[in-house]
Formats: structure tokens, sequence, C-alpha cells
């Protein structure tokens, strides 16, 4: 199965089309809108079930050294893609240290609902992952903000002063570990491994049966809140962070391609941690900066993350990737 083909695979399932229609439905300025308790109930939905499912399968198949090996590689990316995305920053564009921090930070976490769309991409195009990619996305998420809280240094220091910086740390460190995200996404992989293939059979039409008609409602969300946010902020977003968020998913990508298979994934998995290393978180790494870089302005950071590469990711970057990670390994067919 070549390029094009994932991708007329992908562009023409319901999730992206919903996501598309979303996006138009924002840039003609419609009334369209989901309540926001019912987008909540949505992404914790999405999230628990991602774990559950990924646990079962985990639990069915054999522990192995491969486990370890792509939670390691996992944290390794999300720890040095920020130094990477910082320089590249500094010297691509004309934003302040502090915001180049705080959206390197955003490009090496990662965005569990690009993790989500990229799992259901991959069984509809038959190349699914092992369910351990759940952990490793699990595990991504809090060592870019650490990384993007070193970087951002003595500006930091010199804003906060050395004992409200201590304090901000701390406080940090706490929004990680109690980020419902994480929290509800680790808990549920670790009760589908507890429950193996029998709990999984026993909520099969809950977890299964209507998944998809569920992450075709949330990615409508997902579109219009991208639209609208690319409407009341594109004026912040200059030629060359735009550039960024458009190649930094490719860097990210072929740095996680070369780190997969390192520890030899297989095809749907490398595919998945490519997805991993190329999004860019839009929930936990902002509610964490908001503690520990107060300066960083929002407005560049997340209307980057998820007005330009969260719908590059979804439309072009995951068929290019799991095209990408089937060559590599000698499984496309």
């Amino acid at each position: 199965m070549d390029i094009f083909t994932l991708a007329e695979a992908n562009l023409i399932s319901p999730p992206i089309l919903f996501f598309v229609l979303g996006l138009i439905a924002a840039f003609v300025r419609s009334d369209l809108s989901i309540p926001e308790a019912i987008a909540k109930a949505l992404s914790l939905y999405l999230v628990m079930a991602i774990g559950f499912k990924g646990g079962a399968e985990m639990a069915a198949g054999d522990l192995n050294w491969s486990v370890g090996g792509a939670i390691l590689a996992g944290i390794v990316l999300s720890a040095l893609l920020p130094i990477l995305g910082f320089g590249l920053l500094m010297l691509t564009t004309k934003v302040g240290r502090i915001d180049a921090a705080a959206i390197a930070a955003h490009y090496g976490s990662i965005s569990i609902v690009t993790f989500i769309a990229a799992s259901d991409a991959a069984r509809f195009l038959e190349t699914p992952g092992e369910g351990f990619m759940v952990a490793v996305a699990a595990a991504m998420e809090a060592p870019a903000i650490v990384t993007a809280l070193i970087l951002a240094g003595s500006a930091a220091r010199a804003s906060n002063g050395a004992e409200g910086h201590g304090e901000s740390r701390l406080s940090v460190l706490k929004e990680i570990a109690a980020n419902g995200s994480i929290v509800l996404l680790i808990g549920a992989f670790f009760i589908g491994w507890m429950t193996g293939p029998r709990g999984m059979m026993a909520v099969a039409p809950f977890f299964n049966d209507i998944f998809r008609g569920v992450l075709c409602l949330f990615l409508l969300d997902m579109g219009l809140v991208a639209g609208r946010g690319l409407l009341r902020n594109w004026r912040v977003l200059k030629p060359g962070v735009i550039g960024f968020g458009l190649y930094m998913p490719l860097i990210g990508a072929l740095a996680g391609m070369g780190t997969g298979l390192a520890v030899g994934l297989d095809g749907g998995s490398l595919g998945l941690l490519m997805t991993l290393a190329a999004s860019a978180s839009y929930i936990a790494v902002p509610a964490a900066l908001r503690l520990a870089l107060p300066e960083a302005r929002p407005a560049i950071s997340l209307t980057l993350a998820l007005g330009i590469t969260f719908p590059f990711n979804l439309v072009a970057g995951i068929p290019l990737y799991f095209w990408l990670a089937r060559l590599v390994t000698g499984t496309g067919g």
C-alpha cells in the first residue's frame, strides 16, 4: 500500500471528515457548537477507552524488553526534542526566550487526541500497534515540560525570583502528576491490563462499538475549536512561527523513527511513536506552563499547536508516518 492509498484512506475516514467539517463551520462563522460539558465527557471517554484497550491488548501479549525500551525511547524523545525546537525557534523566528521555551515544551510533549486518532487510523489502515504504546504516550507528557523550564532558565528566575521559581516548579510537578488525562489514561491502562481479554469482552460494546462515533463527534468539536482559535489569533502567527508548526512535526517524526528502529518496534508501533514525536500538546502543557511560565503567551503556542500542527498531523502527517514506518520495517502491503 503506497503513501497515496494510505492518505486517501485516512482522508475519507469519518473522523477526519468531521474534523474538516468543524474547521469549515468555524471559518464561515457558523453558530454550530458542542456544549463544553459534553466535549469534556467525550474527551474522558476517549482517553479511558484508549487506555483500557491498550492495557487489555498488553495483557494478551507477552512482556518483553521492547516495552521498557519503547518507554525509555519515549522519555528520551520528550526530553530532547524541546532542545532542538528551542534552537530552531531562536534561529528562525523573533519570538523571545520564554515564548520559545513554551512552544518547545508543546512540541516535546504529546497530544493524546492525536495519539487516539492515530490509533484509530492504524486499525483502519490495518497497521495496529502494540498495547504498550499507551504507556509510552503517558511517559512522554512530562519530560518536555522539565526541559522547557531549564531552557527558560535565567529569564524565569529573573521574573519570579528564586523562591517563587522553586514554588512554581513544585506546583508544576504536582500539576503534571495530577493531570486528569494522565491519571485516567494510566488508571484505565492498568485496569485493562489487570482484567485482560475477559474484561475487554465484558465492556466491548462500550469501548469498541461506539468508539469511532464518539471520536467523530469529538473531532468535530476540535475542528470548531481549532478554526475559531485561528480566526481569533492569526495575527500573532508570523510566517516563521507557522513554518515551525509545519516542519517541526516532520523532524519529530524522523527522530521518533530512528529511536523506534533502535529499540526494535514493529511497523504499527513505530508509526504510533512517530506520531507521538510529531504531535504537539495543547492540554497538559498549557495547564502546567500557566503556573511555571506565566509570562509566556499562550496565544502563540496554543494556537500553533492546535490550529496548525494538529490539523497537519490529522490530514497529512498520520498517513505519511505510517507509510514510512511500514516502508522501513518491511511491513508495507
